[in-house]
């Protein structure tokens, strides 16, 4: 079984069925990345120039036709010169610009019909207005999520395409904290679901997860 697979047990993540009180027992403190504020931007670029490198296979023969752009899923996007300028009558608010770098991957098929990929990345101004905390210990930063997608181009020069994309960005003011929160305890970890293989009781006896404080004064 999993999580999910022929499990009933309340210790496990999932809806909340009944009063959300119920089997709430220790307050955790836990260190993790706070989102302060985000905004969503979405625009339809069009005349995109690529520059392209990477060929998938090597030396492709010329010349390509374009099929897709997506984003690079195993390099995530970046921003860079980013300036946080706060507004004058709304000292919690700042208006944040900086500059996002999206790599692609290019899907063409070359002019013996095979299918191939090369890398590229396109970069885009961004300039928004974002509730940004006053400093502290834990500074502030602004990251991003990004994606484009495109499936009208065309090959337009050596290592080059020029296509229309629709592009959309999450822009985040993020800080790492320690956050006080109520909890439900810890999982109970049920066996995966698979074929009969060895079992080793009494071997593996140690606990899963420490074992919390409990001196009778958690209130």
């Amino acid at each position: 079984m999993s999580f999910f697979i022929n499990n009933n047990n309340p210790n496990r993540p999932g809806p909340i069925v009944g009063n959300p009180l119920n089997g709430l027992c220790e307050k955790a403190l836990i260190e993790t990345k706070k989102v302060f504020d985000a905004c969503l931007i979405q625009t339809t670029e069009t005349g995109l120039v690529l520059q392209t490198t990477g060929y998938s296979p090597e030396n492709p023969t010329l010349p390509l036709t374009y099929i897709s752009t997506e984003a690079d899923q195993t390099n995530p996007a970046t921003i860079s010169d980013v300036v946080i300028t706060r507004l004058t009558d709304r000292p919690n608010f700042a208006n944040v610009t900086g500059t996002v770098t999206v790599p692609l991957i290019v899907t063409y098929r070359d002019a013996n019909g095979v299918l191939g990929t090369a890398t590229s990345s396109v970069t885009y101004p961004v300039n928004a207005i974002l509730f940004v905390p006053q400093p502290s210990l834990h500074p502030v930063s602004i990251e991003v999520t990004a994606q484009l997608r495109s499936q009208i181009g065309t090959y337009t020069a050596e290592n080059t395409f020029t296509i229309t994309g629709c592009l959309q960005i999450i822009l985040k003011v993020v800080a790492t904290v320690l956050l006080l929160i109520p909890t439900y305890g810890y999982p109970v970890i049920p066996p995966a679901q698979v074929g009969e293989g060895n079992v080793c009781p009494g071997i593996f006896d140690t606990p899963i997860f420490p074992t919390p404080i409990n001196d009778g004064n958690n209130n």
